[in-house]
This record gives C-alpha cells, sequence and structure tokens, in this order.
C-alpha cells in the first residue's frame, strides 16, 4: 500500500500529527489505494503560510503569463489522460471511458481559462465632469479554499481551481476523502507545469480540515461542490465572517418526454442520464415525466435496455455501470428504495444489490426503476445520489412543467419534444440554471456557465465567462486631469 503525502508550499508533507486515513477501491473494499494524511487546523495553517508568501509574486505576473503556465498544465493533462484515468477509476468507481471524459473537461478548462488569462477585460465609462476618465479592473480575491465532492475528482476542481489560479489568486485545495490520489496527481501536474511554490497546496483529511479552512480568516473565499446541507452550513458560517462563498451543491433533475419525441433518442438520453456515473452525479436525471399516451411502451423498452446494462469494475473496458463510491451510500440507495416502496411507488426494475459472486465485494447497486411516483413522494423530492428513477405519468405540457418545477433543486432539466413552440416555452418556464433540449440533463461544456437555483446554488455559476466573477473582485478608478477639485453630483447638478 502506497503512503501519499499532502502537497504545500511545493513540498509533499505528512500531517503533522501524522494521521492518516485508507483510501479504497469502491469496486472492490479490500483493494487499498493507498494511506493519506488526516490532515488538523496545524496543516491548513501551514498551507495559508505557503499562499501568502506566494500571493504577491503570483498577483503581479501578468495575466497573459499565468494563462501561459495553465495552458502547460493542459498539455499535461492530455498526455496523462489515460493513465489519470485508470486512477480515478481504482479510487471512485466510475468506468474509464467516463473518467477519460471528467479529464477531458479539465484539459478543457485549462486551454479556455488561459486564453481568458488576455481576457480578463474590465469597463471603462464616461465620467459626467469634464477631464476625468473612469475605468474598472478585475483584482483577485486573495487565498481561495476550494473543498470538492468525490465523483468528478478532476474535473470539478479544475472548474474552480484554474479559472481561480488565471485571476491571480492562490489555492488551498481539500479534495473528498474518498478520491484523493486525483487530488495529487493534479498537484503534481501544476507543478510539472512552473507553477511557483505555494501557490498551489493540497490538504488531504475530512470535514475537520474543511472546517479550519472556512473558519481561517486569511482565506478570503470557499469554493464548495458538495451536499445542500454542508453548503448551507459553510455559507452560514462565510456569512458571519463575510467571507466569499460558491455552492455548487444538490439536484433533482427532470427529464420530460411528450408524445411527439423522437422516443429512441429520448431513451438513449434517461438511460445515461440516470445511470451514468452510477447516478452519482449533481446532474443525474433522477425524474423522469412520460406522457400518458407514450408511458407505457417507453418504460417497457426504458426497463429491457436497463437491465442489460453490465455492471462491474470501471477499470474492465466491458463495464457499463460501475459501483456506489462506499457502504454509507450503498446502504443511503437502500434505505429509500425501501421508502420508495412504503410511499406506493411500484418497482419495476432492480432495487437490490447484484447476485454475481464478482460483485458482491464492491459496493453495486442495479439500475432501478420506480412507476407510479406522485410529486408527494420522497423519493420525488430527495436525493437519492445513485441509479434510481422516479417515473411520473402526465397529461400535458402544462403538466409536466409544473412537475418538474415541483422541486427544492434546480440544477438542470430536460424535455424532448418536436414540437418548437413547446421546446421554447421550456427554455423559458423551466426552474432550473440549465436546460437541455431533446438531450440528456448531464452533458455540460466548459465553456458554458453551470450552477443552478433554488437549493442547488447561491447565485453563482462555475464554467465559461461566469466563474471568473467569482474569483476576482471589481475595482472602480477614477483618474482626474482637470488640475481642480471637482466633486461628482455635487459640482456637476445645479437645483
Amino acid at each position: 500500500m502506497q503512503h501519499f503525502l499532502n502537497y504545500i508550499n511545493g513540498e509533499w508533507r505528512a500531517a503533522a500529527d501524522g494521521a492518516t486515513f485508507i483510501n479504497r477501491n469502491p469496486a472492490d473494499r479490500s483493494d487499498h489505494i493507498g494511506s493519506f494524511p488526516q490532515s488538523g487546523s496545524a496543516d491548513v495553517e501551514a498551507a495559508v503560510s505557503a499562499a501568502k508568501s506566494a500571493e504577491r509574486a503570483w498577483k503581479l505576473l501578468p495575466a497573459p503569463a499565468r494563462g501561459d503556465i495553465l495552458r502547460r498544465a493542459g498539455d499535461i493533462f492530455a498526455r496523462r489522460k489515460t493513465e489519470l484515468a485508470a486512477i480515478m477509476t481504482r479510487e471512485m468507481g466510475k468506468p474509464v471511458f467516463e473518467t477519460s471524459g471528467d479529464i477531458q473537461e479539465a484539459i478543457d478548462t485549462c486551454y479556455y481559462s488561459a486564453t481568458e488569462g488576455r481576457r480578463l477585460f474590465g469597463y471603462n465609462a464616461p465620467s459626467e465632469l469634464p477631464n476625468k476618465m473612469n475605468l474598472s479592473f478585475r483584482m483577485p480575491v486573495g487565498i481561495c479554499g476550494i473543498i470538492t465532492a468525490w465523483n468528478f475528482p478532476i474535473a470539478v476542481p479544475s472548474w474552480k481551481i484554474i479559472p481561480a489560479l488565471v485571476c491571480g489568486n492562490t489555492v488551498i485545495f481539500k479534495p473528498s476523502e474518498e478520491s484523493p490520489h486525483s487530488a495529487n496527481i493534479f498537484a503534481e501536474i501544476l507543478h510539472e507545469a512552473g507553477l511557483p511554490a505555494g501557490v498551489f497546496n493540497v490538504v488531504h483529511g475530512d470535514g475537520k480540515a474543511g472546517s479550519a479552512m472556512v473558519d481561517h480568516p486569511a482565506i478570503k473565499l470557499i469554493g464548495f461542490t458538495g451536499s445542500t446541507e454542508t453548503g448551507t452550513h459553510i455559507a452560514s458560517l462565510c456569512g458571519k465572517a463575510n467571507k466569499k462563498c460558491s455552492l455548487e451543491m444538490g439536484g433533482k433533475n427532470a427529464q420530460i418526454v411528450m408524445a411527439d419525441a423522437d422516443l429512441e433518442l429520448a431513451l438513449e438520453a434517461v438511460l445515461w442520464g440516470a445511470f451514468g456515473t452510477a447516478g452519482q452525479r449533481c446532474t443525474a436525471t433522477s425524474r423522469l415525466i412520460l406522457h400518458r399516451d407514450i408511458h407505457d411502451q417507453f418504460v417497457a423498452a426504458l426497463k429491457q435496455k436497463a437491465a442489460a446494462l453490465r455492471i462491474g469494475s470501471g477499470l474492465s473496458q466491458e463495464t457499463q455501470m460501475g459501483p456506489l463510491i462506499n457502504e454509507s451510500q450503498l446502504a443511503k440507495v437502500e434505505k429509500y428504495v425501501a421508502i420508495g416502496k412504503e410511499e406506493g411507488a411500484r418497482c419495476v426494475l432492480g432495487g437490490e444489490r447484484p447476485s454475481a459472486d464478482e460483485l458482491k465485494a464492491g459496493c453495486f447497486f442495479q439500475p432501478t426503476i420506480f412507476c407510479d411516483v406522485t410529486p408527494a413522494m420522497r423519493i420525488f423530492q430527495e436525493e437519492i445520489f445513485g441509479p434510481v428513477l422516479a417515473v411520473t405519468v402526465i397529461d400535458s405540457f402544462e403538466e409536466a412543467v409544473a412537475v418538474l418545477n415541483n422541486s427544492s433543486y434546480g440544477l438542470s432539466s430536460s424535455i424532448f419534444t418536436a414540437d418548437v413552440n413547446q421546446a421554447f416555452a421550456a427554455i423559458r418556464d423551466l426552474e432550473a440554471g440549465i436546460t437541455y433540449i431533446n438531450g440528456p440533463t448531464i452533458g455540460a461544456e466548459a465553456h458554458m456557465p453551470f450552477g443552478g437555483i433554488k437549493g442547488t446554488g447561491n447565485g453563482h455559476r462555475e464554467g465559461g465567462w461566469t466563474v471568473f466573477e467569482i474569483f476576482t473582485e471589481w475595482k472602480a478608478v477614477y483618474v482626474d486631469f482637470s488640475g481642480k477639485l471637482q466633486r461628482a453630483q455635487i459640482d456637476n447638478y445645479d437645483d
């Protein structure tokens, strides 16, 4: 078993008190990937000291030069893509074709953000006074604390870390305990790309390390991806400290299929959206809203295709769906299956662990479909984060919109229809940060805004041009070359 370390000030270090935790392969819990530092406040303090020391020099490096370093990081991610995909799959389970896509998002983000280093535009505006200019500039926030979930161990951190660095911030990254090895590879790649020591730091550990980051007064921003419960708690702490906070939290995403839809396309979409990553995506399709006219035939076809999905280790090229992340998540999915049955929903497929001997050492669960689900049921309303799909029947477009919007979350949404008018009405009326027309609820692209409304987020958007709003502060500048004192408003307007 390998022993991994924190990455602080360009060096690999054990936790200050020597504590460690074990990372296991979810497809085979007897496969121990390695031990990692169980960090605490002392380790966060060391990372803050390193980030402070590096902050000014990194801030003063021109943004295009910072972008050049991150472009090189993109090249290294591309070079190591196959190797890194296998590492990611072993520690978090999803098939290698998915982890390869995870890395591609990081590559895309590096290249896109590197270019944005030349486009950190400010705005100029005419002054109301003569011989005076009004300018504005984007300034870095300072030290940014990044805390992310395990399910996208390279892509999601890259959405935050790479733009933060381009903007001139220094970063302390606490990855999930379930996918820590990927974070060390991230550090290796940034180091090789030429990032100066202290600009990027990795501190492993559980919630204690995360809390120490949130509480530290020198860390000016927290970027978080994870559960709504944890995110709202972080937001309350950041609010008390007057600290910037960007949250990307849960989802309960729905796909609508109208009677006029391309049913084969809609079928492939929900199969991928519901059971890709074993349903462990914030954008996963966990609700399916079917028009009554096509409900029975669609469910019959979906059952057939979902039952045929090949479950197994993501390291096998034959696997289409991997395991859940750990025993706790497996127990949670089983609990929600029991809740669905108790509430009167009809389990028409799956609902239990697979029986194959070769799968018993891992955290596997069958693709599961519930029918006769109503909006009042918990399996309709609550995020399960597993391969469980709740199917609801509707009779009209208006009812479909109302049913989809009946959620405390608002991340992603989808509708399949051949009616262009309904498509545009859905774009207008679906309450979500993302809407797909004739596509699944998953498939975000690096150059577009990503995030949601309601319980999904707090108003920020990662990805695209919008992420740079998170990691910069605006500075307004007034240049007066009139040679006299001019008092805005007072001198410019007479009673």
